[in-house]
């Protein structure tokens, strides 16, 4: 049977704020290496036999982003699904089915998380072989993580019958979140495992189960993805369908309630859900006095710290079992064992309406980035950076002009009914009201300096007269 992957795109990393935010979070950042953790999910499933291209979950503010980092590594996914709103994970995998069906009647869904690190992708394969066997058998498959600690951040599995391989096992219970004595309760008995979040299961066994138990996710799923749209490389499910979903997991939409439910206990897999700084942190490499350090950091007299800048020199005297990470326009410092708590300052953030939440200074958009350099009253300069080939939607603003300078590359720009084109060093000016079109024709990033001046300078003040990427116009 062809194993068809689902990667599920979405959640917003709260945790590791100030690097991951809502508007990106960690799935597309690189946090342990090279690639992003999206990349890197997709890529361990070099190692499985019989897989197919994967159906990626996303929404549809960071479809771009998905398509991008997927074009980065060379992977040409089935299908980039954009989910209208977030609706859990059951109608998510209700609709992947639904699609993986379409092209293999007995095709087997593998779902993962995109934010999971596995360090052993070998042993990763190894166990895809043993749930692909389960599934195959009608079972209805979660991979366990043997627990390394009396860890309450995880649900648990319970154990039960051995089914024919050593590590399946049929799941006797699912436990929610333990206290701290409970935990170590598990850890000490054995027979538990970490529920992975992870997945195999035949598609038409996990819509036969759905229709049981949670028959309106079945049957919104199916809607959804009957009047769906496609959309340049994407495929825009209903919103009213979808939205008519309930809101619940897999966990509790089936997973709890089918007799069919089986586990693959795994050990050597090396997977984090990296669900906070100091479980990163303890993925990292350590120097003599047990710190990681990422990036220009200085440090005296410093030990067991993870200490990471992007952007500017961190400097840390005499301190101990801290996080401390710096971007463009956030720091954070904590203490090692109140990791967790970061998701109460995004809390704070949001309450008080502040865009560090949500976005960071450099934001990413379908044809580059722009970032923020300096604002003031009545103006605001920014760099932007326009990849090859791309270019912004014609437009106009109500209330503000705006002055570009090029610093690299090359610039077709549509001024009113001028079009010029512009180098290194060249600029134009931008009346307010006038629409306008920036245009890269070149074969490297174009880079200017905008500088914009008047009354309101938000990102709302935009009327798009004609777009490449279907977003809606704005008044």
């Amino acid at each position: 049977m062809q194993i068809h992957p689902v990667v599920l795109c979405g959640g917003s990393g709260t945790r590791l704020w100030p690097m991951s935010r809502g508007g990106f979070p960690k799935q597309y950042l690189r946090l342990n290496g090279t690639q992003t953790l999206m990349q890197q999910t997709v890529l361990r499933l070099r190692d499985v036999k019989d897989v197919a291209n994967p159906i990626v979950i996303s929404n549809a503010e960071q479809r771009f982003l998905v398509a991008e980092q997927l074009r980065e590594i060379d992977v040409a996914p089935s299908s980039i699904v954009l989910e209208p709103v977030g609706r859990n994970t059951a109608p998510a995998i209700a609709v992947a089915a639904i699609l993986a069906i379409r092209q293999t009647p007995d095709a087997l869904l593998l779902v993962l998380p995109s934010d999971h690190v596995i360090g052993d992708e070998i042993a990763f394969a190894s166990a895809v072989r043993t749930a692909a066997q389960l599934a195959a058998d009608q079972y209805v498959v979660t991979f366990g993580i043997e627990p390394t600690e009396p860890n309450t951040g995880y649900g648990y599995i319970r154990r039960g019958v051995q089914l024919g391989a050593a590590n399946a096992y049929a799941v006797e219970a699912f436990v929610e979140k333990p206290d701290a004595s409970t935990a170590q309760r598990f850890l000490s008995s054995g027979g538990y495992d970490w529920n992975s979040g992870m997945f195999m299961l035949k598609a038409s066994v996990y819509l036969e189960e759905l229709r049981i138990h949670e028959p309106e996710v079945a049957q919104q799923a199916e809607l959804s993805v009957e009047h769906a749209q496609r959309d340049i490389d994407f495929l825009r499910l209903d919103a009213a369908a979808f939205a008519a979903c309930p809101n619940i997991s897999v966990d509790f939409a089936v997973m709890e309630k089918t007799s069919r439910a089986a586990v693959v206990a795994t050990s050597d897999l090396g997977w984090s859900d990296i669900g906070s700084w100091s479980a990163l942190a303890d993925l990292a490499q350590t120097n003599a006095q047990g710190n990681s350090i990422m990036g220009d950091v200085l440090t005296e007299s410093v030990a067991d710290s993870y200490i990471r800048a992007e952007h500017r020199m961190v400097a840390a005297i005499g301190v101990q079992d801290l996080v401390i990470v710096e971007t463009a326009d956030a720091v954070l410092v904590a203490h090692r064992d109140k990791a967790q708590d970061v998701k109460k300052i995004v809390e704070q953030l949001n309450a008080s309406g502040r865009h560090e939440s949500v976005t960071h200074r450099r934001v990413v958009r379908p044809w580059g980035s722009y970032e923020g350099i300096d604002q003031g009253e009545r103006f605001q300069v920014k760099r932007i950076v326009v990849n090859p080939g791309a270019q912004l939607s014609l437009q106009m603003h109500h209330h503000r002009a705006e002055h570009w300078i090029v610093v690299n590359g090359t610039a077709l720009v549509t001024n009113g009914d001028e079009e010029i084109l512009l180098c290194e060093n060249q600029s134009t000016y931008i009346p307010l009201g006038m629409k306008h079109r920036l245009f890269n024709p070149g074969k490297i990033p174009l880079e200017l300096i905008e500088v914009q001046s008047g009354a309101y300078l938000g990102e709302d003040d935009i009327v798009r007269f004609e777009d490449n990427y279907g977003r809606v116009s704005k008044a």
